[in-house]
């Protein structure tokens, strides 16, 4: 079991000659298909600063580690027909191939980011997700693409993991104690009250708390199982039958899925398990239902089609601002994880996106894109960038500069050939 950053630990706190060892840095990329309400999107500029829009206001107590970019893109997601299959190629910026067969779009920033570093890491890379593919045609596509943004090679998504007691099982290892109905926390009980010994009161009190929330994170993935297991409720479009695995679930709460494998990329990132992870917080196309905020009815999709009737218009509003406080809520925890001058948030770089701008009108010649984080003191956010009237507004080129910042020196990277230079 990986521990966290302890200050008391030689090989974390310092180097041999006394000078700080700064905590690696890491990326994340955030998810969720249909776009947004782009009334209420964004950020503007002002003389007191840059002030969040309605629907990025969950973000408020973490401005100062926020940028919010306006009117970036992808050029190739023009090529094409349809309105969303064209679209999924967010974070590789190559051309969506027009098949339902031999698959095609790029290998992803994420999986050159795991190509470099994955071996300094137990996981190269963290692919998560709530929904599995669909496996329908539409336009010439393969509904493939509505459930993929992490490829390792130009025809291979990354294996995506929807089920959260598989994903934690990967990241303790093959399981083995749940399997024996014990907690991970039974098998280094020992070796943690041995190191706590060593450790100062500061780390003391930090190992604790580690230790507290991994268990609480177990408990919360036995009870989400119990409880679908009883009641049944919300599944994935496409789930895996129940035969090949009778001992995972999905969450029936759609809120506490979400939640679980928010938590369970933090927890991974805090860890060292891996330094690049993928969230698709809901597919494109997503028919996930938002019922529990109220009287929000219908699928994602559904909604974002809302052809400004007042009704559904509102319901895809709440939807957005509940997406955004959820991954608000993700980063406030890495915020809140300190590793020795900095917190992990502010050594890691984390990214919001969709493939559509606007889901009513399948607008992808501008993308909401937010960014979190510091990239180990090489970024300097708390600040809204207006691109609109840019010569050069591709989203590849904050892509080329994140892969920079993560130690991956490329020429070139989708469409751009040259790295943002005003995020630092």
């Amino acid at each position: 079991m990986s521990l966290p950053w302890l200050e008391s630990v030689p090989v974390w706190g310092e180097t041999a000659k006394g000078k700080p060892v700064e905590a690696p840095r890491r990326f994340a990329a955030v998810f969720w298909g249909n776009g947004v309400n782009v009334k209420h999107w964004g950020a503007r500029e002002t003389p007191e600063g840059m002030v969040f829009n309605k629907s990025l206001r969950p973000l408020e107590p973490l401005k100062e580690h926020i940028h919010v970019f306006q009117d970036l893109w992808n050029p190739t997601s023009q090529i094409g027909p349809g309105g969303h299959f064209s679209k999924m190629n967010v974070l590789s910026g190559l051309k969506v191939k027009q098949t339902t067969t031999d698959v095609e779009v790029g290998t992803t920033m994420d999986q050159l980011m795991a190509q470099k570093l994955g071996h300094e890491t137990p996981l190269p890379s963290l692919v998560l997700g709530t929904e599995g593919p669909s496996y329908g045609t539409d336009t010439g596509y393969t509904a493939m693409y509505s459930a993929h943004i992490s490829w390792t090679s130009p025809t291979t998504p990354a294996p995506k993991e929807i089920y959260p007691q598989l994903a934690f099982d990967r990241l303790f290892q093959d399981g083995s104690a749940r399997k024996q109905d014990r907690s991970i926390l039974d098998l280094v009980l020992a070796d943690a009250k041995s190191l706590q010994t060593k450790l100062s009161q500061h780390d003391t009190r930090k190992l604790g708390e580690y230790l507290t929330s991994v268990r609480e994170l177990e408990q919360r993935i036995d009870r989400a199982q119990q409880i679908s297991t009883k009641e049944g409720g919300w599944q994935p479009a496409v789930q895996v039958p129940t035969l090949q695995r009778p001992d995972r679930n999905i969450p029936t709460s759609p809120k506490e899925h979400l939640t679980l494998m928010l938590d369970l990329m933090v927890l991974a990132l805090q860890m060292d398990k891996t330094r690049v992870a993928t969230f698709m917080m809901t597919n494109d196309l997503s028919q996930m239902n938002f019922g529990y905020l109220g009287d929000i009815q219908g699928g994602q999709h559904e909604n974002s089609h809302h052809a400004n009737n007042p009704q559904k218009l509102d319901m895809y509003q709440r939807t957005n601002e509940h997406l955004v406080s959820l991954w608000a809520d993700a980063l406030t925890k890495m915020h809140n994880t300190k590793e020795g001058e900095r917190s992990l948030l502010e050594n890691s770089m984390v990214l919001l996106c969709s493939s559509l701008m606007d889901g009513n009108s399948h607008d992808s010649t501008k993308l909401p894109v937010v960014l979190a984080g510091r990239g180990g003191g090489t970024i300097r956010p708390g600040k809204f960038h207006d691109f609109s009237k840019a010569p050069n507004r591709k989203l590849c080129r904050l892509h080329l500069a994140i892969l920079e910042r993560m130690g991956v020196k490329m020429e070139k990277f989708g469409d751009a050939e040259s790295p943002m230079s005003e995020i630092g």
